[in-house]
This record gives structure tokens, sequence and C-alpha cells, in this order.
């Protein structure tokens, strides 16, 4: 399915944002300093949900999935980056919040993974509730929805926790194993990397309600409204590459794939892409199944159920947008 990448400024239009990525010959991407099934770097390679999407957009823009530079970056600074003009996507586990894109020059592209604010906390605490944790210390990230969501959660139930705030997953991750905070709390996806990551994982566990909506999502500059379409419609693709493969049925993969590529390629003038970034996307990360299984699935050892992040026809929230 490879095609090659046309040169730049033979499409019929291009976009500011495009053009400044093909001089450079890079895509810059904000990502965390370290979520195991997000983004983490390992041996100079960063890997996660949230690095493939990445790489998906640089396939598409640039032909070379590996084309990229990533700025892993605090919590409270994920935007920082992407306003200055020092990257031009965010894909950080940053939560789509009417706030963010109303008060931000920042616009979401699409929900990257369906999460919700959870809780870990020791396996042997005999917590199994949000409200046992009532009157006690609780590590959160700098810069996330954390705190917010705990007010409203123990408030609307006249009960009261303390937010201990850290600058960083390690530092946050390091106060609760110290003992500082009874729990950690965070989408209940990074939950699961992060405890992955401590010593003895199975002395952990996090539980299974979740207090908030936490549609994990990627973001770009609103200045440019045809990078915008461009990252968009990279990550529909991949929704409906799983949806056409789960349509096609066992044994039609790749038939089904193809007629995907051939689709969504025949539109890709109109964001500065050729004919073949479809084919060049789907060749680098797959489909959104692909994506998920590699770093959330039972392949990634994390094990995470796919839940609401299914396609609808499973019962979960991930729509395949027609690519016609």
């Amino acid at each position: 399915m490879s095609t090659a990448i046309a040169e730049p400024g033979t499409t019929t239009t291009s976009t500011p944002t495009l053009d400044a990525v093909r001089a450079r010959g890079a895509l810059r991407a904000v990502v965390s300093r370290g979520i195991l099934g997000l983004s983490q770097e390992d041996g100079g390679r960063w890997s996660g949900l949230d690095t493939d999407v990445a790489r998906a957009v640089a396939a598409a823009a640039l032909g070379d999935a590996e084309a990229v530079r990533w700025l892993p970056t605090d919590p409270a600074e994920r935007l920082d980056p992407l306003l200055a003009g020092d990257a031009e996507l965010t894909v950080c586990n940053l939560t789509w919040t009417f706030g963010r894109e109303a008060r931000w020059p920042v616009l979401f592209a699409g929900v990257t993974c369906y999460d919700g604010e959870g809780f870990m906390v020791r396996a042997d605490s005999g917590i199994e509730d949000p409200a046992q944790l009532a009157g006690a210390r609780l590590a959160v990230q700098a810069g996330t929805t954390s705190a917010a969501n705990l007010a409203a959660w123990y408030g609307a139930r006249g009960l009261t926790v303390e937010p201990v705030t850290y600058p960083t997953p390690a530092a946050t991750l390091a106060g609760y194993a110290s003992g500082e905070c009874v729990a950690y709390v965070l989408d209940r996806t990074a939950l699961a990397g992060e405890r992955a990551t401590l010593p003895v994982p199975a002395d952990h566990r996090v539980l299974d309600t979740s207090i908030s909506r936490e549609p994990m999502a990627a973001a770009v500059r609103d200045d440019d409204p045809r990078w915008f379409r461009l990252c968009r419609w990279v990550l529909q693709l991949l929704i409906a590459a799983e949806h056409h493969v789960d349509e096609a049925g066992p044994g039609r993969r790749a038939e089904a794939l193809a007629e995907v590529a051939r689709t969504a390629g025949a539109h890709g003038d109109a964001v500065g892409l050729d004919e073949g970034w479809a084919a060049r996307v789907l060749d680098a990360v797959g489909t959104y199944a692909d994506v998920y299984e590699r770093n959330l699935g039972g392949a990634s050892g994390l094990g995470v159920p796919r839940g609401l992040n299914e396609l609808w026809t499973r019962g979960g929230l991930h729509f395949a947008v027609p690519l016609h």
C-alpha cells in the first residue's frame, strides 16, 4: 500500500503550518514527560497512543512517520509551546474542555481516547469507593483538571479531600509511592501506565469508579484552518479504517484498508496532501484498533479494556465519520 509522498507544492492547496513543517523536515509535537501507554521515551524512541497520533500526522504531511521532534512538557505547560509557535501539535493526555478551547487560541482536532478521572490506591488499603477517601491527601498533577474534578465530586456529596499538587507525573507518582498521599488521582488510562512502573504493580489497584468525563484530544492553534482539518482527518481516518475492517470481516483487512485509503486520498488536495497520504498513515500506524491494542491493550501488557474507546457498533463512543 506504500505510496511515495508528493513534493511540497505539487498539491492544489497548502497551509502555512504544513509549509513550515515541510521546510523544517519534521513535525514538532508536545507530549508528556513520560506516561506508559500514552507517551514515553525508551532508548531514544517514543511510544504510546499519543505518539502514534503524532506519527500518523507526520506520515501524512511528510511521508515519514518518524520525522517528529518530541517536546516533552509538564502538564501545566502543555499548550505553551503550541501557543508560542514552537510546536504544531499537542498530544499530551490533554482533556478537551470548553474553557480551554474558548479561552485559548487553540482548537481540538478530535478525541484520541475517552477517559475519566480515577484513583490509584494500595491494594491492601481496603478502599473500594472514592467516598472512602474523604479527608485524605490525594496526589494530583499541576495543570490538570484533577483538583477541579475532586472539588466538584466531593463537594456535591458534602465531603472534602486535600489535593496535593506536584509539578510532573514523576513527582506525583513519587508523592503517592512514598506514602505522602493515600491515592494518586489521574485519568484511569494514564493510571494504568503509572501503576505498571511501580516496583510491585500488584500492590496497587485502580478503582473501578470514574468521577468525571475526560475526552483526551489532539490540539492545534486556531490560526490555520486547513492544518486543523488535516490533523482532524488523520485521526478520523484511523477510526474509519477500523470500522471498515470490522465491516469487511475476517480475511479482508487488506482490501478494506486499500479502499479506505483510496476514498480518503481523493480529498487530500483540499488540505495540501497528495492522494497517497491515507495509505502512508495506515502503513505507519494501522487502524485505531491497532494503535490502542499496541499501546494500551493486551499487546502492551497494560490490558486496559477498550470500553468507551470501542467503535459505536460495539458499544463505544468512536463513530466513523464518512470519508467520501
